[in-house]
């Protein structure tokens, strides 16, 4: 079925209008990207053209998207926003507190047992404001998304940083943190500094061992976690037609990788399939009338280098399968040197676990190209050398396979099928063994492999491949074999090789499911009763952060100099700790456990400066609060990098933080910051970062005259009574120097919702 079809024809009727307009305003055709932005100003129909990577620009999303992690955080946060219900259509999706341990059915009446109060939680407050409810074992919440909800040309927010999957199907889909999401919920507009273009031209076809996974690889290896920062990568060519639906969303899904604000392609007749295909083919009708509007106009395409800020080219024809790793998404190397990069870095050449499926590769297409690698293990008498376990994207998805024998084959050389969750891919994997820290290598379809993020082992030398090639791998066992040159030697003594996967985009036979897993909420929730109990250590409702008390900061002390990469992981810990994602309280506990210490290259273990003594982050922090005493932490490149989770910004914020000052910020953490309140500042001189010394406090001068472009300045004070002063940069505007002033943007809404 089609959700909320009169929202998307409402949306398609402004297309043209609103893009004609855009085009006369800026002078100039557009990109695709381009279009979906101007079509959804707040303004309405545009009245000026806007200045990329500067101007800050309101928008109306037509959808809100959340995950049950970040869900409990959002919708405490709205149920102080005033509002009976929301403004758009909104879903909440349970997908994050399923930890994989035996196997499906039991991992997820696991979960229904150890999450009750939470998706109880989750479920009444959905049913109250009219929220979309996703229950447990639905599936993961973007692989949702584009089965149901994704539609060409329109717009969304999501609290994932995941959430620009929905691009394989043409959608300006970005993820944002809860704070950002309550602003669309209450039906506010939405501030978005409008975005840099990167265009990437495709070229050629898929063939043999190349997958859509290598495409967004070879990416992340050119433009690095950094590279996307503030752009939108938009993917045009030949080659971009001849991808699938579902390829095209995992090469945006991991976009987020590139610290890309979203990804997309244009409208073409491979989304037309999948939208027929997945029971929305009113929505294909309507986007074939307005089709030219759904893609970036010809000139674009054509000269692409003067309508974009960056431009790459890849010829699919020509490119080799890659493996990105260890430890970071973007170290990308082509399976052809790989297994040399293995014996020159001394990785470890065993290959303990393959892992297979997650929101970013769990599509028809991935699992029947895997299939048939497994079906050619037992054809050609091979035994599976490595774990290996499957992780389907959805119900949808994984009823059908099932039906197709999919799941069968798998089974049949050991594999483990997961609940339609993230299980492994964000820490809930209940790994044996990981808790000895050994050394050891794993290969997934997944996203991110920054250390600790799968199984807690600082140890684990995360790489990162198509579902084809980890399924190789795991037949292999050895990362340092070619699965499209080399032999293997089967239960008879034979050699023989493996031959290229097969597969098809899209079920012979159509997608089935008996449930698929959707709630949908009263008409009416009134007299819905959403229940918090004071006692609970999951769930714990909010109380408003407090005001700026007009002056300038002063005394505070410095919690932690973080060295090197410090991602939302680091800050905020993912795995057991989601468990505590709605008690603000219980999980600011696990505040930058996993920083790096400057000063003692450390992890939890920082000086106080009060006692003079070592100890927790969020202990020392703590105490600094209990004493009168605000903070301010350090940072290095590229902070808060990784995930959406707004917990990032929130755990400091109560526990007394005042300013993070860093090199430079990841988006959405700098964003997650000011919408709690916080300074988030840049060092002017990133030389600067090199004399801040341990014993240091701070003074922060300027805020009387907080002013959008005018740096502030940041004293330290050092212990032997001299002093270093410090020019900050910072990028708030004026309405986010409200957010400021009044505490957080939530204090802000419920002013003018009074």
């Amino acid at each position: 079925m089609a959700f909320d079809i009169q929202m998307i024809k409402k949306v398609y009727a402004e297309i043209p209008g609103r893009v004609d307009q855009a085009r006369k305003v800026t002078g100039k055709a557009l990109t695709l990207a381009e279009k979906i932005l101007y079509s959804h100003l707040s303004e309405g129909k545009a009245t000026q053209a806007y200045t990329r990577g500067v101007s800050y620009v309101d928008f109306n999303p037509d959808r809100v998207a959340m995950q049950d992690a970040t869900a409990q955080m959002a919708l405490l946060q709205f149920m102080q926003a005033g509002k009976s219900t929301v403004a758009v259509p909104s879903t909440v999706h349970c997908d994050h507190l399923i930890q994989a341990k035996i196997g499906a059915s039991e991992d997820l009446e696991t979960a229904n047992v150890t999450n009750k109060e939470v998706y109880d939680f989750l479920a009444s407050v959905s049913n109250k404001y009219g929220i979309g409810f996703w229950k447990a074992g639905a599936g993961i919440i973007h692989q949702v998304v584009l089965e149901n909800y994704a539609f060409p040309g329109g717009m969304m927010i999501g609290t994932d940083s995941h959430t620009p999957n929905a691009g394989g199907l043409g959608m300006v889909a970005i993820g944002v943190g809860g704070a950002d999401a309550v602003d669309v919920m209450a039906g506010m507009p939405w501030e978005l500094k409008f975005p840099k273009l990167i265009g990437v031209k495709l070229t050629g076809r898929l063939n043999g061992w190349t997958a859509a996974k290598d495409v967004i690889l070879k990416v992340a290896g050119i433009l690095t976690v950094k590279g996307g920062t503030g752009a939108i990568v938009e993917y045009f060519g030949e080659g971009a037609n001849n991808l699938s639906c579902t390829g095209k969303g995992t090469i945006c899904n991991m976009g987020a990788e590139i610290g890309a604000t979203t990804s997309l392609f244009g409208y073409d007749e491979k989304m037309a399939a999948y939208l027929k295909m997945t029971d929305r083919e009113e929505i294909a009708n309507e986007a074939n009338k307005v089709a030219s509007y759904l893609t970036g106009d010809p000139e674009v395409y054509a000269n692409p280098e003067k309508y974009f800020d960056q431009v790459i080219e890849i010829n699919l024809s020509e490119l080799e399968p890659h493996i990105n790793g260890p430890f970071t998404p973007d170290l990308a190397t082509p399976v052809s040197e790989f297994a040399k990069a293995v014996k020159d870095n001394n990785w470890p050449e065993k290959m303990e676990v393959g892992l297979i499926g997650s929101c970013t590769n769990s599509s028809y297409e991935d699992i029947s190209r895997a299939a048939s690698l497994a079906q050619q293990a037992i054809d050609k008498n091979l035994k599976v050398k490595s774990e290996y376990t499957v992780t389907p994207g959805s119900e949808l998805v994984r009823y059908t396979v099932e039906r197709d024998g999919f799941l069968d084959t798998f089974e049949k050389i050991g594999g483990v099928v997961l609940a339609n969750a993230c299980g492994p891919c964000i820490g809930q994997w209940a790994r044996h063994d990981a808790d000895k820290q050994k050394r050891n290598s794993i290969m997934t379809s997944f996203n991110r492999n920054f250390a600790k993020r799968n199984d807690g082992n600082p140890n684990t030398h995360g790489f990162v491949a198509s579902p084809e090639m980890v399924t190789a791998f795991a037949i292999a066992g050895d990362l340092t074999f070619n699965p499209m040159t080399d032999f293997l030697t089967n239960e008879k003594g034979e050699k023989v090789k493996l031959d290229e996967p097969a597969g098809l985009e899209l079920p012979t036979k159509g997608f089935a499911v008996e449930d698929a897993g959707y709630i949908a909420p009263a008409e009416d929730g009134s007299k819905v009763e959403v229940l918090v109990d004071p006692e609970s250590k999951r769930l714990q409702l909010l109380a408003p952060f407090a005001e700026w008390d007009g002056k300038d900061i002063k005394g505070l002390k410095l919690l932690i100099k973080a060295k090197g990469k410090c991602t939302t992981d680091h800050i905020s810990m993912a795995g057991p700790w989601l468990r505590f994602r709605g008690h603000l309280d219980n999980i600011s506990n696990n505040m930058l456990i996993g920083a790096v210490n400057f000063f003692n290259e450390k992890t939890n273990e920082i000086k106080n400066l009060i006692t003079g003594e070592y100890g927790e982050v969020p202990a020392t922090a703590r105490d600094y609060k209990v004493k009168g005493f605000g903070s301010i932490v350090v940072g290095d490149e590229n902070y808060g990098e990784g995930s959406s989770r707004e917990h990032a910004a929130m755990e400091p914020r109560f526990l007394g933080v005042r300013v993070v000052l860093v090199k430079s910020f990841a988006r959405i953490h700098e964003t997650n910051l000011k919408k709690q309140g916080m300074l988030g500042l840049t060092f002017a001189d990133k030389s600067d970062y090199d004399k801040i010394k341990e014993d240091d406090t701070f003074d922060i001068i300027g805020l009387t005259e907080f002013t959008p472009g005018k740096p502030l300045k940041v004293v330290a004070h050092h212990i032997n009574g001299s002093k270093h002063e410090i020019m900050a940069n910072h990028t708030y505007n004026e309405g986010q120097i409200e957010w400021f002033k009044n505490g957080s943007a939530l204090n802000l809404i419920k002013k003018e919702n009074q």
